[in-house]
């Protein structure tokens, strides 16, 4: 009797639900009167009989076989159990959620393009979701000679063919080969709908595909690091002054090395482009000045003319006033008898 009773089910069940298995089928056992089936969150169960489909059952719960579960079987609704017969059947249970999986190339793809006859080595990496949409589909294909169905199988059909989509979506999308990132959705777009067809056969659905990046060799990528930064900058020649001297200000410019001259000549033509710029401005203010230089002195009287008018207010002949300005150097005169700035006798 203990045999008899160890061929026979109580419950069926996905006991070892796994987040990464597609599907898992219950099988070899018979089902006994009173046997009860158990349908967890993000699981769909179907029944099989001979590899057809019986019945689906998508809704979570606890249900009593005989009564719940038999009555909406195809074939097996008026399916009465037996005194020692249970009913033999398979129950195929699918994880229902949308799994994600990463990918990343494994080797560079070889992109034909002009600039390199060899093809620009790029490799690429990103994820891509899928889901069982077709059951009846699933069935004929995988689940009529597997057991359990991973996500694994399905990353390992599509990362065979991803490199051959890239290549044909990267030359067909991606015409600034230096800037592939700004046609990734393009190119991510078409590489699902190419994967869609690879995996439609087999029951599912590529739901998303995303290019998180694009990586260029690091000579490639130094070279638009590089550009980029001049185009930043616009002004390459001030780019340079601006590199050296913040080189030199952190100690990373030292020595007699041709940098370190380079920037100590540029340092000094700096300074002394300075010091001009102020001397001519201390120039130009002091010839806007009173008695600068350029000013006409007055002219004093000339002895030797018969008849010349003396200056007003000089000498004694001037009543003993004293000039209003120095005849000498031009300074303004303020009643005193001899020049402040060159000490010119004035009365």
């Amino acid at each position: 009797m203990g045999l008899f009773r160890n061929q026979f089910a109580n419950v069926v069940e996905w006991e070892e639900f796994r987040d990464d298995m597609i599907f898992w089928k219950w099988s070899n056992r018979e089902i006994k009167k009173g046997s009860k089936l158990i349908i967890r969150s993000g699981q769909d169960a179907i029944f099989l009989n001979n590899g057809k489909i019986e019945g689906i059952f998508k809704d979570d719960g606890e249900f009593n076989i005989e009564s719940d579960i038999i009555p909406f079987l195809s074939t097996l609704k008026g399916f009465k159990f037996g005194f020692n017969s249970g009913m033999r059947v398979e129950v195929l249970f699918v994880n229902t959620k949308e799994f994600t999986v990463k990918w990343g190339t494994q080797n560079p793809v070889l992109i034909p393009t002009p600039q390199l006859p060899g093809g620009m080595p790029i490799r690429a990496n990103g994820t891509f979701n899928f889901k069982v949409s077709d059951y009846v589909t699933l069935i004929d294909k995988v689940a009529g000679i597997k057991e359990t169905f991973l996500v694994d199988d399905v990353k390992i059909r599509i990362t065979s063919v991803l490199d051959q989509l890239l290549m044909k979506w990267i030359s067909r999308k991606g015409k600034d080969m230096f800037n592939l990132q700004a046609n990734a959705v393009d190119i991510a777009r078409g590489i699902r709908e190419d994967l869609d067809m690879q995996v439609m056969d087999d029951g599912m659905t590529i739901t998303g595909f995303q290019v998180m990046s694009f990586n260029y060799p690091k000579e490639i990528q130094d070279m638009i690091t590089k550009a980029a930064s001049y185009e930043m900058v616009g002004d390459v020649s001030k780019y340079q002054q601006i590199s050296m001297t913040d080189g030199i200000a952190s100690g990373k410019v030292q020595g007699g090395g041709a940098a370190a001259d380079m920037a100590g000549m540029m340092m000094g033509m700096n300074m002394a482009g300075e010091m001009l710029k102020n001397m001519n401005q201390s120039m130009h203010q002091a010839s806007g000045a009173p008695g600068a230089s350029g000013a006409q002195p007055a002219a004093a009287p000339t002895p030797s003319q018969p008849g010349a008018a003396p200056a007003s207010g000089t000498g004694a002949e001037g009543g003993g006033k004293k000039p209003n300005f120095c005849p000498n150097c031009g300074t303004k005169n303020e009643g005193a008898n001899f020049c402040p700035n060159c000490g010119q006798k004035l009365g």
